[in-house]
């Protein structure tokens, strides 16, 4: 072996240190193999149309080769019609299930010392929901670390989803950047050690601007959480004129609708540090945006549209706000949530996302009219042709890794896509934003094989893909759990995702009986 790829290979395998240890190297997953045939599964492609099968998937290492219809739904499958295993192959028999393209989450946080949750955590619990790519914005754990974890998850050194990383751009640097030629340099050299792109909150207009020409020129995106102490000077429309890719969450757009005002409504006693203060009047903020028809509406939604741009909108993060019992009490905690992450989640008045100091009936009222108004500026985006991308931001706000990701599915659900464009924003929307539609999010000839198996039908009811599945009375009387996620499949790689969920119930179990604790411990309990 060369030094050069001596020297690649061991970038590969060796973790950079940070707060929390790097992934361990991968002890599963199957192949990939010189061929795998998926056989007799529906397929959902992920591109908006209709499922069809049965159909036989051919992979070859890490790409599919094809996609064969093997027979018609109401006849039995001619085997001459089948394309024939190769020597040294694998073939799983998928017939009445469904396979679609792995998740791409576009928010998706590898936690942290904060959280208190390990990297493998994090990881086992995004495959064994369906994730196999996930775009971490702002890269908490150091941009050096996370550019060595999506390297080793590139090379299947360690059990992973695919990590896109971007570098964080705003408020709370050690250095301030204070020119905008600082803000180039920065950019060069993010790129120079391996960011894909940059993560804002806002910042001077002039030293952004000048950010956002420097990763065009470098052929780099964007995601930017337009937050509330920029955004009177930078909202969506200014950074999308600047080439945004993504906005997350929803702040910047609101304030970019305004008419008859230039700033939010705050209180006097407003202040952004206190967290009970901060979400609770970002509640009450879309009730003060234009409506749907006015003069400021079109012009707004037009120019978006015009620009292209991605609407990332993470309904998932703040569910808690309209419905707190809801979110404290989800079927997953017991089992998945670590004790950890649970003491995070605990009001607290140091903890970001704890803000829970005295949340009642008003607030939530409040929310409810919030996400009302907010999903339909989604859905009215989506159904004049803009982009809509599913993010999570889990590791905060009682929403735990991978659960919080379907939920997101589910809110778009509500927010009146049809599931077929619900699939579509999950996964080929995603790979669009990431620059990488070429590579993943549907399944089609050509592309790597990231790819998503079940036995219940996704289209029918999302909940089949959380790892707890979906209760459903049986015939005899009897309550059951149907669904979950059989097999995720990364690049040709085979993991067994209800073994990864035993990997993650292990480890919750571990910690408890480590804090000698039974049960997750409710607020005020």
């Amino acid at each position: 072996m060369s030094r050069t790829l001596f020297l690649l290979a061991l970038l590969l395998v060796q973790p950079v240190a940070a707060a929390i240890p790097a992934a361990p190297p991968r002890a599963e997953g199957d192949g990939p193999y010189p061929q795998l045939i998926l056989r007799g599964a529906t397929v959902i492609t992920g591109t908006g149309a209709p499922a069809y099968g049965p159909v036989d998937i051919v992979i070859e290492g890490e790409r599919i080769v094809s996609v064969n219809i093997v027979g018609s739904a109401n006849t039995p499958i001619d085997p001459a019609n089948r394309p024939v295993l190769k020597a040294g192959g694998r073939e799983i028999d998928l017939g009445g299930q469904f396979v679609m393209p792995g998740l791409v989450d576009m928010h998706g946080h590898i936690g942290g010392d904060e959280q208190g949750v390990t990297a493998e955590y994090v990881y086992k619990l995004w495959l064994a929901h369906g994730i196999t790519t996930v775009r971490d914005p702002g890269c908490g754990n150091g941009i050096d670390w996370c550019v060595s974890e999506a390297r080793r998850s590139a090379g299947n050194a360690i059990t992973a989803p695919r990590i896109y990383p971007y570098a964080f751009f705003g408020m709370g640097r050690d250095t301030p950047i204070t020119t905008p030629e600082q803000a180039r340099e920065w950019v060069r050299s993010m790129k120079a050690k391996g960011a894909v792109g940059m993560k804002c909150f806002g910042y001077r207009p002039d030293i952004l601007e000048a950010a956002f020409d420097e990763l065009e020129k470098q052929g780099m995106r964007s995601a930017c959480h337009h937050a509330q102490l920029d955004v009177a000077r930078v909202n969506v429309l200014t950074t999308a004129r600047w080439g945004l890719t993504t906005m997350e969450h929803w702040y910047g757009l609101p304030e970019a609708l305004f008419d008859g005002q230039t700033v939010q409504q705050y209180p006097a006693d407003y202040n952004y540090m206190n967290e009970q203060h901060r979400f609770g009047q970002a509640g009450r903020l879309w009730a003060q945006a234009s409506e749907k028809g006015s003069e400021r509406y079109e012009a707004v939604i037009t120019e978006l549209l015009e620009l292209g741009f991605t609407l990332d909108p993470t309904f998932t993060i703040y569910q808690a706000t309209r419905d707190l019992m809801r979110a404290r009490t989800a079927d997953w905690h017991a089992a998945y949530t670590h004790p950890a992450l649970w003491d995070f989640f605990t009001p607290n008045r140091d903890n970001h996302g704890s803000f829970f100091f005295d949340w009642g009936s008003e607030e939530e009222a409040a929310w409810k009219d919030n996400y009302r108004r907010w999903m339909a500026f989604v859905n009215d985006y989506k159904n004049r042709g803009g982009r809509v991308t599913v993010g999570s931001d889990s590791g905060y706000i009682y929403k735990t890794y991978g659960f919080g990701t379907i939920e997101e599915l589910e809110l778009l659900r509500e927010a009146g896509f049809h599931p077929l464009e619900v699939i579509r924003a999950g996964t080929l929307s995603g790979a669009e934003a990431l620059g990488a539609a070429d590579r993943i999010g549907s399944v089609e000839a050509g592309k790597l094989a990231d790819l998503v198996v079940l036995s219940e039908n996704p289209l029918a009811n999302l909940k089949v893909l959380y790892g707890t599945g979906h209760l459903r009375l049986g015939d005899d009387g009897q309550l059951q759990r149907v669904g979950g996620v059989r097999y995720t499949i990364k690049g040709g790689l085979v993991y067994d995702a209800p073994a990864l969920l035993d990997d993650v119930r292990r480890i919750v179990e571990q910690e408890k009986k480590k804090r000698g604790i039974e049960s997750l411990r409710q607020p005020g309990g």
